[in-house]
């Protein structure tokens, strides 16, 4: 590698004069629980992506994509971080076909932007994840994060049908296509989900986009313990109703959402009734939101719960909102957070409470939310930040890695303290198919350079 002092002038020599940040101030802004890179590069297209890979192989520079950094704190930091790729100014959609529902864009624009342009045809992408003003459609698919629309729409698996990227190589690779009925090939592009840039940089996403729903609503069921609770939400699950989200959570969680969604909800003032709580919430026609309203006002009825009420349009908006920006406030809720998500292949009856019995003391609170499809999150708070504490949200992030093993769940481990992840993992023990993820890690980046360190085992 070229020394650190003649670093910059090489790489404004490749990218032109001030696209290349070396300010102390600019590289920590990019930088990963302690680690900052050594420059941070601007792009603007993918030729200028593949020249900047190729030169990292060349010197051995690990490199890692960014785009609004709201989510770079997912993951273990990197074991080396050399250069930071700004991919914001890669912002243009590059084919848009409202008659056939597909839209290819760049990796670096915001989803909020997207959001616009679709909207003007009267379309919508699902992928309903935090920091939609900022968040870009690159770092989205990237961190894997979840979208609360999964219920509905599926999970970006399911609606990603192509992707460009730059391979670990310098090649500008393609996978999939911009028609829904592309079969040419493996899906490669589907790795991509969730990888946290380890495996390739990407340029550009082909969706499937989906006609805007005329109307939306939302009721809100109220029951007197989780047994009762689940029987509840397992029953909406089997009765066929199109719910775009469906959330089961705890007198804690309740009173942080309350909290979150502000004085201007109408739906803030019924949520602190305590207890255990069920929101459903669901899209379509006037008529279809009708009936679904009185559906539920029946069930809940003959479910016996202790209240029951149907929301309004613009107040379940903004609780759909407010169910969207839980990671965010569910992991500033206390000065000591662990934020968990467990997906659970099945919903048995003990499931759940076996969770949730082993938090004690000095863990003072926990708010818990099972949402459909099996996809549960508990955040472990902690009012301390002392010996005990700490100790405590260990062992509780142990026991509950060992728990969804036993139930063939998948754990990990959103946020926490740099210490936690570093002693807990973020992962829990290796999975049995580790060797095949290592094997594909080495055939997308084969000299290691895309964030090294930062994915599941260290790789």
């Amino acid at each position: 590698m070229s020394s650190t002092v003649s670093l910059p002038l090489r790489l404004e020599k490749l990218l032109g004069g001030g696209r290349v940040q070396v300010s102390e101030s600019v590289l920590q802004t990019f930088g990963i629980a302690g680690p900052a890179p050594m420059a941070v590069l601007k792009p603007h297209s993918p030729d200028e992506v593949a020249e900047i890979v190729s030169f990292a192989v060349a010197e051995n520079l690990a490199v890692l994509a960014c785009g609004s950094r709201s989510k770079l704190g997912l993951g273990l930091p990197p074991s080396r971080y050399d250069l930071a790729l700004d991919m914001t100014d890669l912002r243009q959609i590059a084919h848009y076909d409202p008659g056939d529902l597909t839209v290819s864009v760049d990796a670096g624009m915001p989803l909020l932007e997207l959001a616009k342009v679709l909207g003007a045809k009267n379309q919508f992408l699902p992928l309903a994840v935090p920091f939609p003003a900022t968040s870009t459609i690159g770092g989205a698919i990237a961190s894997g994060i979840d979208s609360v629309l999964r219920q509905q729409y599926g999970t970006a698996r399911d609606f990603l049908i192509g992707a460009e990227f730059v391979d670990g190589t310098g090649k500008k690779c393609k996978s999939g296509g911009r028609v829904v009925k592309n079969v040419t090939g493996y899906d490669l592009h589907k790795l991509l989900i969730g990888s946290l840039g380890t495996l390739g940089v990407i340029t550009r996403l082909n969706f499937r986009t989906f006609p805007l729903p005329e109307s939306r609503g939302a009721h809100r069921s109220t029951f007197p313990t989780l047994e009762s609770a689940l029987n509840f939400h397992s029953a909406l699950l089997k009765s066929g109703l199109p719910f775009s989200n469906l959330e089961l959570f705890d007198a804690e969680f309740a009173t942080l959402l309350a909290a979150s969604l502000g004085k201007a909800s109408g739906a803030r003032t019924s949520l602190g009734a305590g207890g255990w709580q069920v929101v459903a919430c669901f899209e379509g026609s006037v008529a279809v939101i009708d009936r679904i309203r009185r559906e539920l006002m029946e069930r809940s009825g003959r479910m016996q719960a202790l209240s029951s009420e149907s929301i309004d349009s613009q107040p379940a908006q903004q609780l759909e909102a407010a169910f969207r920006e839980a990671f965010d406030w569910l992991r500033r809720a206390a000065p000591s957070v662990a934020l968990l998500r467990i997906v659970l292949p099945r919903i048995a009856s003990g499931d759940v409470p076996d969770l949730l019995n082993g938090s004690q003391p000095p863990l003072q609170r926990s708010a818990f939310t099972l949402r459909a499809c099996g996809v549960a999150y508990l955040a472990l708070l902690a009012d301390e930040e002392d010996a005990r504490a700490n100790a405590a949200l260990e062992r509780e992030v142990t026991r509950l890695f060992s728990s969804a093993a036993e139930k063939k769940a998948s754990a990990t481990l959103l946020h926490a303290p740099l210490w936690l992840r570093e002693r807990a993992g973020v992962w829990g023990a290796k999975r049995a198919d580790f060797q095949m993820m290592q094997r594909v890690r080495q055939a997308f980046d084969p000299h290691n350079i895309f964030a090294p360190g930062r994915f599941v085992g260290g790789i």
